[in-house]
């Protein structure tokens, strides 16, 4: 018998350093006369690299071993007669052609920013949150501007069948200073903002130029003092940097001619033209992000964009410079790994604390991009990521209440990541790219379907409503009591819904708020901050079964117990849920945790 998620059969628990040693243990039934060996391979090789037969001891077999490279491995046991046993769901061993139990060993030390772990995230679209007045100089007359607030984000082509995103609202970085305490007094204490600079649409993910606030956010000072600001407030802000393309209509580029004679396109001696990929330069034919031609993909490897991006003077360290505290690499994985630490060595250059964040979806510890195993979490590239596989996972259990296949994935996930990286990846349940969670979990499912259905079932019913905002207090629950860095995305806790692009992008609904909602999650970020067990304690699941998930936290002297049921049908809190109740969201009578319910309790 082996489990690679109980200490007595392996420690420590999950990913480890380099140079540290791991224990395994071993047991089969005493009269079989079998011996196991360790087999260990490297990611995407076919052949073990490391055969160890394990040691006879009283209680089973042991072996001692110190991973020296920093790497993925996989690892699993050959018996004496050639039978091999792989891991099971459970993190148990079996027979068969399951899959391998994966180590991740990491360079040390592995050096987190200071400043993050364990803070809540408040992540802003710019253009749909505040209106912070004044008039805006310079701004490109193509644009449209809603001449409402409260109106719908626009979500049709034009008469020529292009979708623009060209619709504007007018958010900018005034209008997020003018609100920084009350972002604050929500208990979030770290901002991160999707795009700011200059970009001919609304999400800004189609760069113009990278050294230029976008005209109708503000301008550099207005910048400058939003992080001047924020710091006072002991706030951090995380920009979103888009290094992977850049806009057609750019400085750059300039396929539209927005910015003179010059250009990539325009001009085969510009000194961007080897920024870019071209397919065939003689005819202008570029590679672009996923074929829309509006996003020509940037040549990582040219050495006039990577000075441009990770110099002295460079993109990544000019905002550092002004007041930024860290960056979110859009779409990390179409990025070579080298790019990756070069962009975090000019971070670090600047400011020693600077956060990188990555956008990666899957699991980062073994992500696979292009045919190649990524580096992300070996201590030299990505800091975090957002956490789009626990997001998945919460939502699973909020929708299916399966608490056991919650806590597998849990477990999954904290054994692969290295544990310094646990209290800043990314937890959220919303994102610009996802609809928004109140949506998923009261609404209809999405599933394939196209804009014009989402926007006619993009209003929920009451009924739907209030069921998705209850399962969406659960889920915040969740996130606040997990480790890492609790994501709210703006308008989510004043009650906002939406399903994909535009949809959930939607203005903040000033003075239409549900309060209510608001109120419930203001405290569970309070209780998290001033809680340590909750904000950077060890994690272990205690009670997981079809309608419960229960996990503990413990940090020195402090230890909670987090019950949640999903389901309609009460549940009895388990015997280790014991002691002074620290919050409610839905009921709790004596032992009994009723239906759409949570509970902390501290329980020393």
């Amino acid at each position: 018998m082996f489990n690679s998620l109980r200490a007595e059969y392996k420690t420590p628990f999950g990913a480890v350093a380099a140079g540290e040693e791991m224990r395994l243990r071993f047991t089969l039934p005493p009269q079989d006369g079998r011996t196991p060996s360790f087999l260990l391979y490297r990611a995407g090789e076919p052949h073990p690299f490391c055969r160890a037969e394990m040691q006879k001891e009283e209680d089973g077999f042991t072996l001692r071993y110190t991973p020296q490279e920093p790497g993925l491995y996989y690892y699993c046991f050959m018996l004496s007669d050639g039978a091999l046993l792989h891991r099971a769901p459970d993190g148990s061993a079996d027979y068969g052609d399951g899959p391998l139990w994966q180590l991740t060993v990491y360079k040390k030390p592995y050096e987190i920013p200071c400043g993050f772990a364990g803070r809540v995230m408040y992540q802003i679209f710019p253009d749909r949150y505040y209106k912070g007045g004044g008039e805006k100089q310079n701004v490109p007359a193509d644009r449209q501007l809603h001449s409402r607030w409260d109106e719908e984000p626009k979500c049709r082509p034009d008469a020529d069948g292009v979708y623009r995103c060209n619709d504007y609202f007018g958010g900018d970085l005034a209008g997020i200073s003018e609100k920084l305490e009350e972002i604050l007094a929500l208990g979030a204490e770290i901002l991160y903002l999707n795009p700011i600079f200059e970009a001919h649409s609304n999400h800004r993910y189609n760069t113009a130029d990278y050294l230029r606030i976008d005209p109708l956010l503000g301008t550099e000072q207005d910048f400058t003092a939003l992080c001047q600001k924020a710091h006072r407030l002991g706030m951090k802000i995380i920009l979103d940097g888009v290094f992977n393309h850049t806009g057609s209509d750019s400085v750059y580029f300039n396929r539209e001619g927005r910015y003179g004679s010059g250009g990539a396109w325009r001009d085969p001696h510009s000194p961007y033209r080897d920024w870019y990929c071209w397919k065939n330069a003689a005819t202008n034919d570029y590679e672009s992000w996923w074929g829309f031609a509006t996003l020509p993909k940037l040549n990582s490897r040219s050495q006039s964009w990577r000075e441009f991006l990770c110099g002295e003077n460079g993109v990544v360290r000019h905002w550092l410079r002004l007041g930024a505290d860290g960056w979110r690499l859009d779409v990390v994985d179409e990025y070579p790994d080298e790019l990756v630490r070069l962009i975090r060595q000019a971070a670090r250059a600047e400011k020693p604390d600077a956060l990188i964040l990555g956008e990666v979806w899957e699991d980062a510890s073994c992500k696979e991009a292009y045919g190649e195993q990524r580096q992300y979490l070996m201590g030299d590239e990505l800091d975090s990521a957002m956490n789009y596989p626990l997001r998945q996972a919460i939502l699973d259990f909020l929708l299916k209440g399966d608490g056991t296949a919650f806590r597998l994935r849990l477990l999954e996930l904290l054994e692969h990541y290295p544990r310094p990286c646990w209290d800043v990846m990314m937890n959220l349940l919303s994102s610009h790219d996802v609809p928004r969670a109140v949506t998923v979990l009261g609404g209809l499912p999405m599933e394939h379907h196209d804009r014009d259905w989402q926007r006619e079932h993009n209003t929920l019913t009451v009924a739907q409503y209030y069921r998705g905002r209850q399962l969406f207090m659960l889920g915040t629950l969740m996130c606040m009591t997990l480790p890492g860095m609790p994501s709210l995305y703006y308008g989510d806790e004043a009650g906002l819904v939406g399903y994909a692009d535009p949809f959930n992008r939607g203005t903040y609904p000033w003075g239409r708020e549900d309060t209510g909602l608001r109120e419930c999650i203001r405290q569970m970020a309070l209780l998290r901050g001033s809680h340590p067990s909750l904000s950077g304690g060890e994690i272990e699941p205690i009670a997981c079964a079809a309608g419960l998930a229960a996990w503990r936290r413990y940090r020195e002297e402090e230890e909670t117990v987090i019950c949640v049921n999903p389901g309609d049908q009460p549940a009895t809190l388990p015997d280790a849920a014991r002691g002074e109740t620290l919050f409610t969201v839905g009921k709790l009578w004596e032992r009994r945790l009723e239906g759409q319910s949570a509970v902390i309790l501290r329980t020393r």
